[in-house]
């Protein structure tokens, strides 16, 4: 077992110097200061007692999640609150739910920053804290699954958690930088928590006279990292927006055992794992104002490459690969099904099969139940790949290979596929285990069925609610084991939160994952990155919305003036109407203006891409902008990266309008 963590700390706070105190450990425990002025990490000698000046802070700390430098200081990220989550395998599991941004800059406050930027940027930070699902456990590493802790056991027995933590699911690695530096000539080891975004649940059962224990957790890599229509796709590292592992994980006594086991006194331990991630090609949807914005496919120069990097790193990673594809295979998405399996032709990987499966149709009318077609069809596999079974200490059984699942958004249909998959390896394995009869299933067990079900659903709507910013749609299929006219009500719901947060929201959303995770990181002084906190859009464009609100408030307002016929407010509707119609049509018309875009990494190269793929249409780009994309990006494109970056030259924009005459219709 790797080394443990510090659980609680008490935080002795004086300008100089910030002290961190482990609270119970015995005297030979050293505590750690990090210098405020110098910035110096350090662990404390012997017996040495906070400085004197110090103020101990009335808040326990459960951990040190990160220091993070912004434009004016360096900050350290405290947890401040926990929620218990649950116990698996004898370890404890919570959610960290409070957070503190201590300054190492005695002259800064975090609550009253000095300068506008320095708060926009304590914004973002707090807002990725306090939205974000973090899991930690002080004894037992979460983010990797119990096959690779079981492979590496021998090499881990002296290690401390962030140096066995999978370096994806790692999230807070970014801003562990510091303290896995200073580590190097010092052992911080117990203080640098791994923290993982993700899904914890576990819940008791007992199926003919066998207590066990049902656990599923999900782990979200911090690659590629962000929200629904800024990250999609691939990289060229190979990682791919949207990129989960899902682990369901059970524990079983032995036969006739009286009493529940907790612990390591469960002498069955199974784990099957599931992944999900973006379609692994360069594809963006852009987003307009519209309810379904242009479908782009990029084909870059070495989007094989990149492609291949991807499927190539999970057979390393899991084994043998069946990636389902759920997406439609006609309209809107049918671009992106077309792409997905001619390059998976192409590329012909050994150990990689490709499987369509064409959701929306074959679950039409509400028949949910169909997707055991799709089950059927990877059964084969299934049953090749297998699950990890550890029985009494010892591997009797591994998992060779892994479903890797899709839609376009890797939410709604994926989490119904996945779940039905587990659902099915789940009933083989207890029946392998004898606590099933051999046809047994998890229906028989009405409460188990319920617990799993409800399971699957919380775990698809953390999934949703963290990169499209609602719960998961078809949900109710996924908790009842039905489709109704009421769940499908509630999706529509979900759909409009979806679309006003997607289109109106998530810019700043994205900017607080690039900030987190190092995607982007400030210059110190403010001045570099006033673009934040300013808007570059023509003076027209910024008053439209003003100009549609105020005409609607003076239409309502008519609604309630005299009037001696029924045609003396005529010209006053039609006036406002005419102005509310012409405000409206200019922000239709140019609607990638009214997006709230990311501004720490702007994505112009992908809305302004004209170079060859597909794009199934231009819109929101003004008047002209659809046919004549150099005029549409030269008038964009300073507002669009905070009038900070250069506009482009003559010749490259010819360059680009040649590149689309060729390329694109």
């Amino acid at each position: 077992m790797a080394k443990s963590l510090h659980e609680r700390l008490y935080l002795f706070i004086d300008n100089d110097s910030y002290t961190f105190v482990p609270s119970g450990e015995s005297a030979a425990t050293q505590s750690l200061s990090i210098d405020r002025t110098s910035g110096t990490i350090s662990l404390n000698a012997l017996g040495t007692s906070p400085p004197s000046t110090a103020r101990r802070s009335p808040k326990s700390v459960y951990g040190i999640m990160g220091i993070i430098s912004l434009s004016m200081s360096e900050y350290v990220v405290l947890i401040t609150g926990r929620d218990l989550r649950g116990r698996l395998a004898g370890h404890v599991i919570y959610k960290a739910t409070t957070f503190d941004i201590l300054p190492l800059n005695p002259n800064i406050s975090a609550d009253t920053p000095p300068h506008p930027v320095e708060g926009h940027l304590l914004a973002l930070l707090n807002s990725h804290l306090n939205s974000g699902s973090f899991l930690l456990s002080y004894t037992f590493d979460l983010s990797r699954r119990l096959q690779a802790q079981w492979n590496t056991r021998a090499e881990d027995e002296n290690r401390a958690l962030w140096q066995t933590a999978d370096d994806r699911f790692f999230w807070n690695k970014f801003i562990q930088t510091r303290l896995i530096e200073a580590g190097e000539k010092q052992d911080l080891d117990a203080y640098i928590v791994p923290i993982v975004f993700g899904t914890f649940d576990v819940r008791p059962a007992f199926v003919q006279g066998r207590h066990m224990h049902i656990a599923l957790i999900s782990r979200r890599s911090r690659y590629r990292a962000g929200t629904r229509y800024f990250r999609r796709g691939i990289d060229s590292e190979g990682h791919v927006a949207n990129f989960n592992e899902t682990e369901q994980i059970i524990l079983v006594e032995a036969p006739n055992s009286s009493i529940a086991r907790n612990g390591d006194e469960f002498v069955s331990k199974l784990s099957f794992v599931q992944i999900r991630g973006s379609i692994p090609l360069y594809w963006a949807e852009i987003n307009t104002m519209r309810y379904k914005p242009d479908l782009q496919i990029m084909d870059k120069p070495d989007t094989n490459e990149a492609t291949k990097l991807h499927l190539l790193e999970q057979v390393s990673e899991y084994g043998g690969q069946v990636l389902v594809n759920l997406v439609n295979h006609k309209g809107h998405e049918k671009p992106v099904k077309d792409a997905y399996e001619r390059i998976t032709a192409e590329l012909d990987i050994p150990n990689v099969r490709y499987n369509y499966f064409d959701f929306h149709t074959e679950c039409k009318s509400m028949r949910w139940d169909r997707i055991s077609i799709l089950i059927d069809a990877v059964k084969d596999e299934l049953d090749q790949f297998g699950y990890f079974h550890l029985q009494d200490g010892e591997a009797v059984k591994t998992q060779t290979g892994t479903i890797r699942t899709n839609c376009m958004d890797n939410l709604d249909r994926t989490n119904v596929g996945q779940g039905a998959i587990a659902k099915h390896v789940l009933e083989k394995q207890l029946q392998a285990l004898g606590v099933f009869p051999p046809n047994g299933t998890v229906d028989d067990y009405p409460q188990m069925s319920k617990d799993l079900r409800e399971m699957w659903a919380d775990h698809g709507d953390a999934i949703a609610m963290a990169y499209a910013g609602s719960g998961a749609l078809k949900s109710d299929f996924t908790r009842t084991n039905k489709r109704t006219k009421m769940g499908a009500l509630e999706d529509g719901v979900k759909s409009a939160v979806r679309y006003l947060k997607n289109n109106y929201l998530d810019g700043a959303r994205q900017d607080a994952y690039d900030l987190f995770t190092g995607a982007w990181v400030p210059r110190r002084g403010p001045t570099a990155s006033l673009f934040l906190i300013t808007d570059s859009r023509p003076l027209i464009t910024r008053a439209m919305p003003v100009i549609a609100f105020f005409s609607l408030f003076m239409i309502c307002a008519g609604l309630t003036l005299p009037r001696t016929s029924e045609y003396s407010l005529l010209y006053y509707f039609a006036l406002w109407w005419a102005v509310f119609a012409a405000a409206l049509g200019y922000m239709t018309n140019n609607g990638i203006d009214f997006v709230s875009w990311p501004k720490l990494l702007p994505p112009t190269d992908i809305i302004y891409y004209t170079g060859p793929g597909f794009r199934s249409a231009r819109h929101g780009m003004g008047v002209s902008g659809a046919k004549d994309v150099s005029a549409a990006m030269a008038k964009t494109t300073k507002w669009l990266n905070g009038g900070k970056r250069r506009t482009l030259s003559r010749m490259e924009t010819g360059d680009i309008a040649l590149s689309e005459k060729k390329h694109l219709d």
